[in-house]
């Protein structure tokens, strides 16, 4: 399976991590330099519905296929999701139709595994969708319980967002947040995590404790607005605004900057080892 090419992730002469955003018009790339979103521009030019990173293992979901790697067609045809298998570098995608279809790493076609009802998002082996959180297992798609899941994140212990919580999964799913959630993603051990519902986002780890929180086990909230994704880096927090606006948090305080592009739905830090691809 073709990788991303390195240049797209990491700048080694400015230090700048790169953030990718799927928009309308194409996939914006971005230069984040400490806590300052830098130059930009379309990296590729196509309708992207969604976007997941994992390794050098890069997927986007888009209105005629899925693209893997620099931007190479797959032949899936229309998603609305994919993600990456961070385990396999396998890709996960879902149709329109809500078919989860599954490309493996030493493939050249994609296998179906199986359904849901109408697909939001895919994190890993695990698929957000309206009739609730489903795993990709052995060849094929169970239901793992909730309803309305609108995002999951994998790392570490698994976290699903809907429309009335954010959840858990311990003994069964266990409310963490009240509120009406959108988007989550966390690392890969799951020690740092962000969420956000229509008008806040919710930190977790990696800032001074508070409040007695000695372990960074509370969420910590931001009033930030907007925001229709969000995703973990190595060392930054970002999200992404419907209208376009690319924020990033690398030091307790959330910086933004509009792209100028249109319908932005998505956004990953590829090359880390979290966000919402883990």
């Amino acid at each position: 399976m073709p990788t991303i090419d390195e240049k797209r992730v990491y700048d080694a002469k400015t230090g700048a991590t790169r953030a990718l955003v799927a928009s309308t018009v194409g996939v914006v790339g971005a230069k984040v330099s400490g806590d300052i979103v830098g130059e930009f521009g379309i990296d590729h030019r196509c309708s992207a519905r969604d976007l997941a990173a994992a390794g050098d293992v890069l997927a986007v979901a888009t209105d005629d296929d899925v693209l893997v790697g620099d931007f190479e067609p797959s032949g899936h045809g229309p998603a609305v999701a994919v993600g990456v298998d961070a385990g396999s570098d396998a890709v996960l995608a879902a149709a329109p139709d809500g078919t989860v279809s599954r490309l493996a790493g030493d493939a050249d076609e994609w296998a179906a595994v199986g359904a849901v009802d109408d697909p939001r998002r895919i994190a890993g082996t695990l698929v957000a969708a309206a009739d609730g959180v489903h795993r990709v297992r052995d060849g094929d798609v169970e239901y793992a319980g909730l309803d309305d899941a609108r995002d999951v994140a994998g790392g570490g212990v698994p976290l699903a967002v809907t429309g009335e919580a954010l959840y858990a999964l311990g003994n069964g799913w266990m409310r963490d947040l009240d509120g009406d959630f959108r988007a989550v993603a966390t690392d890969a051990a799951g020690d740092r995590a962000v969420a956000a519902t229509g008008d806040e986002l919710y930190e977790r780890g990696g800032r001074d404790a508070e409040d007695g929180d000695t372990d960074g086990s509370a969420w910590v909230a931001a009033a930030e607005s907007g925001v229709a994704d969000v995703a973990v880096g190595d060392d930054l927090l970002a999200a992404v605004t419907a209208d376009g606006e690319l924020r990033v948090n690398r030091d307790g305080e959330w910086r933004g900057r509009h792209l100028g592009v249109p319908g932005a739905s998505a956004v990953v830090v590829p090359g880390a080892s979290g966000g919402r691809a883990e």
